[in-house]
């Protein structure tokens, strides 16, 4: 990034939606060092814009930096609109949860109850799975597939060729990020309602918050005042723009965009009482908390997963977050209910998600005293991260354990041992396999990445109940073990 774009920094602030919240007009030292530390990564990153902001306690502040296409470089503002990627999964639970409150949906019931010839590969899954392991991230089924383009009839295109859709897992065995099943679950809201998801979510999100520039597609997104174009990264080069920009086709797994007020909007509602800032209630104190309340631990590993807020203990403070990641776009919004603060942060880069692991640890510890400690397993939020510190175990288990072919429909993953250490690697149906990545374990069936560009990385095993090894987890998705012949 040249010097010119890096000194398009702007320090807005607004209150368009954010009635009845004081937003503060000169920032404390905390979040000043935060810009400090946001305006260093973004040289370090090669990020050219970014959008951060801070909810404590009533005070909303907020600030943009960079620019949103380094070829057209206006300036980033508190009303640039980014796709927010996988934070939709929150929002379409959100509106899932007011279908819930109007007895319209019920969280246990089977997807067949709404969806009479849902079917996937295996019998039993395609007649037992309900919506709650939808929101959980639990179908077991692979889930990064994507439906196809049809407009307003792609979630039921997509639902209707499902039949061959490959089962890793049963129900609630393993848990594996899931884009397919939110999109499952935007039928659902679909045949619910009887609208279109883009209204639906419009409707039972969108006006009942006050969301302005909130959208679902394209148009929406380049018809606001200003987008945020996607960049990519590679290695130390500049960002390069990300054309042609191509939104989520599933709103419900990834299609929202919104700006930054409208992000804090959003992260106010989910840390009060359900009712909007025009004082209308739109969902009760009881359904928002269910939100965030553990469903089940993500195995081998010290996190949870909500409905379906990502929900992790650093030291003594409890998040609740979800990121995403989509087309050179890399977002975080993470709410501590328990203290009302809550941070979103927005970028146009690829590289986004090193600025934001940096400025989200920061925020953390500045302004709630969180402690991050030793071997500390963190799980997928929807964006890459790091182990903030990991150390090997002193005596490495043995290994065979775990070696192994792990498929899934797109590729395979397989984990080696050579003189007592171990690899894994990726390899796909088609084309070359990627680099190994060497490991060392630094808990029971924990993993890091001790090498090459995946270094910090966290990676899984998962015991079934016989206590074999019967799957591997690599960026949140798992993979099951090869079955011996």
């Amino acid at each position: 990034m040249t010097r010119r774009l890096l000194a398009l920094v702007v320090a807005l602030t607004c209150s368009a939606g954010l009635s009845g919240e004081r937003v503060q007009l000169d920032a404390d030292s905390r979040f000043k060092a935060l810009a400090s530390l946001v305006s260093e990564k973004m040289r370090d990153y090669h990020i050219p814009g970014v959008a951060l902001g801070i909810v404590e306690n009533g005070t909303v502040t907020m600030r943009a930096f960079g620019v949103t296409n380094v070829d057209d470089p206006l300036p980033i503002t508190t009303h640039t609109v980014f796709p927010i990627a996988s934070i939709s999964k929150t929002i379409a639970a959100t509106a899932m949860m007011r279908l819930v409150e109007q007895g319209r949906v019920d969280l246990r019931a089977p997807v067949r109850r709404y969806l009479p010839d849902f079917r996937v590969q295996d019998d039993a899954v395609s007649r037992d799975v309900t919506i709650w392991h939808l929101l959980t991230h639990t179908s077991g089924w692979e889930g990064q597939v994507a439906p196809p383009d049809r407009g307003d009839q792609s979630l039921k295109a997509f639902v209707d060729g499902m039949g061959t859709l490959m089962q890793l897992a049963p129900p609630g065995a393993a848990w594996s990020y899931n884009n397919a099943g939110f999109s499952i679950a935007g039928r659902v809201i679909e045949t619910v309602t009887g609208q279109s998801i883009n209204a639906a979510i419009r409707d039972l999100v969108f006006m009942p918050l006050g969301l302005e520039h909130a959208g679902t597609t394209a148009a929406e997104f380049l018809s606001a005042p200003r987008f945020a174009l996607g960049h990519f990264n590679r290695g130390d080069n500049p960002a390069t723009p990300q054309r042609p920009f191509v939104p989520s086709t599933s709103v419900t797994a990834g299609g929202v965009g919104l700006c930054l007020t409208d992000l804090l909007t959003y992260a106010r509602f989910h840390l009060g009482d359900g009712t909007a800032a025009n004082g209308e209630r739109v969902l009760t104190k009881a359904s928002l908390d269910l939100m965030k309340t553990p469903q089940l631990r993500k195995q081998s590993n010290d996190d949870d997963i909500g409905l379906p807020w990502h929900l992790r203990r650093v030291g003594d403070v409890l998040t609740a977050a979800h990121g995403g990641t989509l087309g050179g776009h890399i977002l975080l919004l993470e709410l501590v209910p328990e203290r009302t603060f809550a941070i979103g942060i927005l970028t146009n880069a690829s590289n986004g998600w090193r600025l934001i692991q940096d400025v989200e640890r920061a925020a953390l510890q500045s302004y709630e005293g969180a402690t991050f400690t030793t071997n500390h397993a963190i799980a997928h939020r929807g964006l890459i991260e790091t182990l903030p510190t990991a150390h090997p175990l002193a005596t490495q288990p043995d290994p065979a354990p775990y070696v192994g072919r792990y498929l899934r429909p797109m590729n395979a993953l397989v984990v080696r041992a050579d003189r007592g250490r171990v690899f894994v690697q990726v390899r796909p149906n088609a084309g070359e396999a990627q680099p190994e990545m060497p490991v060392a374990f630094y808990g029971p069936d924990r993993a890091v990445v001790t090498g090459g560009t995946d270094q910090g990385q966290s990676i899984e095993f998962v015991r079934a109940p016989d206590g074999r090894v019967r799957w591997v987890r690599v960026t949140g998705r798992i993979a099951v073990r090869e079955t011996e012949k």
